[in-house]
């Protein structure tokens, strides 16, 4: 799968993903640490990547704003950050990136909730 990291994602979430076989950038390779969110969301759905953050504003993107969706919300700190990628793992078995793409997933230590938005169009 392809994902791109926002600049609060901890390193060791962004190794970790990576030693699982997945295509990471994160916000800061492609220059946009100081970017704004709508345009970090806009970026991950142009190049086709599901987005990771720590970032609960995203929820207000994806769900009033209507800004597409594809984004894994973690809530991790680094006493929970095993548990947390452990749930992560799951996630990433139990649904395609087809359907990452399109869902906001808020990952949590041994749970996940996986939402879709409603389509506007």
């Amino acid at each position: 799968m392809k994902f791109l990291l926002d600049q609060d994602v901890y390193a060791i979430t962004a190794r970790f993903l990576v030693s699982l076989g997945e295509d990471v950038v994160s916000a800061s390779q492609l220059g946009m640490s100081q970017a704004d969110d709508e345009d970090l969301l806009r970026i991950a759905q142009e190049q086709g990547r599901i987005f990771v953050t720590r970032d609960r504003d995203f929820g207000n993107l994806v769900f009033v704003k209507g800004l597409g969706a594809g984004v894994l919300y973690l809530r991790i700190l680094p006493s929970n950050k095993d548990a947390v990628h452990a749930e992560l793992q799951r996630v990433l078995k139990a649904y395609s990136e087809d359907e990452l793409r399109k869902a906001f997933v808020v990952v949590e230590p041994a749970a996940h909730r996986f939402r879709k938005p409603l389509d506007k169009t």
